[in-house]
This record gives structure tokens, C-alpha cells and sequence, in this order.
């Protein structure tokens, strides 16, 4: 069951840019914190960003420091994830999540709302 909807992945070159985004359903967004992990090939899943409901709280995770952006615009439900200076290991596949309330969250376990995800693959 498709719950969240991810875009923007693709082939990008070490040091360039991308911009994720997630579609979520009204019903969802409204009412949840929203994150990104990823997963890259041989790697546990990894806490990328969160943000809050209102969208004043966020976090990284220490791979995203000073490089990722997250943002929220509750106006059409979708989050976006702004990635800069890309790198080798950047490369992965990024997932939209979502739980419902407050409260930014690492752990993947307290998600309940995920997309299929979206393939970032960063070539030298």
C-alpha cells in the first residue's frame, strides 16, 4: 500500500545537487512529523532528516549535516529534501516517512508512513 509518494532521485555527479520531494495525503500530513532515511547497498537504514508538524523543529542526522536542507510546505502537503555537495556514499535509496503527532524521531520503528522510495546513485 503506497502511503507516501518520493520524487527527484536520479544520477548526479560527486559534488552536485538534488532535490527530493514527498507527496502525502492531507489526511496524513496534516497531523504527522515527517522524515527521511535512507538505505545505501550493505548499510543499516539511517535517520536522514526530520521535521515537525509546524516545520520550526528539525534534525539531521550526522551524515546531512551542513548539506541536506529538509522543509515542509503544509499549503500542498509535501516535504522536500534539499541535497548539496553530494557524495560517493550519499548513494542510496532515500524514503519518505511519516508518524503521526509530535516528536522528530531517529528510529525508524516509530515511523508508520512510508513511500517505495527513490534511487540517488552519486558517480564520480
Amino acid at each position: 500500500q503506497v502511503q507516501l509518494v518520493e520524487s527527484g532521485g536520479g544520477l548526479e555527479q560527486a559534488g552536485g545537487t538534488l532535490r527530493l520531494s514527498c507527496a502525502a495525503p492531507g489526511r496524513i500530513f496534516e497531523s504527522a512529523t515527517m522524515a527521511w532515511f535512507r538505505q545505501g547497498p550493505g548499510k543499516e537504514r539511517e535517520f536522514v532528516a526530520g521535521v515537525s508538524i509546524s516545520g520550526l523543529r528539525k534534525m539531521y542526522g550526522d551524515s546531512a549535516k551542513d548539506r541536506f536542507t529538509i522543509s515542509r510546505d503544509n499549503a500542498k502537503n509535501s516535504v522536500h529534501l534539499q541535497m548539496i555537495s553530494l557524495k560517493l556514499d550519499d548513494t542510496a535509496v532515500y524514503f519518505c516517512a511519516g508518524r503521526r503527532g509530535s516528536g522528530i524521531s531517529r528510529l525508524e520503528g516509530e515511523y508508520e508512513y512510508w513511500g517505495q522510495g527513490t534511487q540517488v546513485t552519486v558517480s564520480s
